[in-house]
């Protein structure tokens, strides 16, 4: 099975949040083909989490993990740390209060 650009994965989940009136824009775009993402979610009152989709060892499923979560100027700090290790990285930031990213939802794996 052929497997997604990055970018174009990126276009589809703006587009989803977009649907559902959720708020996200791209931070850093990383290399349309093989870019990692990260996605932060921001909820409005000084928080954020931040994710990575990572590899489930026991089905081989990609999920998607908490990297980083707190303070918001904490897990800006653990972008910034990620990018300078990986600068093809894509960073979606994505502005919620109720705490929606949407990641857990079919086809965003």
């Amino acid at each position: 099975m052929a497997r997604l650009t990055a970018r174009f994965w990126v276009d589809a989940y703006l587009a989803r949040l977009r649907l559902q009136d959720i708020p996200a824009f791209v931070v850093a775009h990383g290399d349309d083909t093989g870019g990692a993402v990260l996605v932060k979610l921001a909820t409005l009152d000084g928080r954020a989490v931040l994710f990575q989709r990572s590899f489930d060892l026991m089905s081989g499923e990609r999920k998607w993990v908490e990297l980083a979560a707190g303070a918001e100027g904490e897990v800006d700090a653990t972008v910034t740390r990620q990018r300078s290790f990986d600068p093809d990285l894509w960073v979606i930031e994505v502005e919620d209060r109720a705490g929606r990213h949407l990641l857990d939802e079919p086809g965003l794996a």
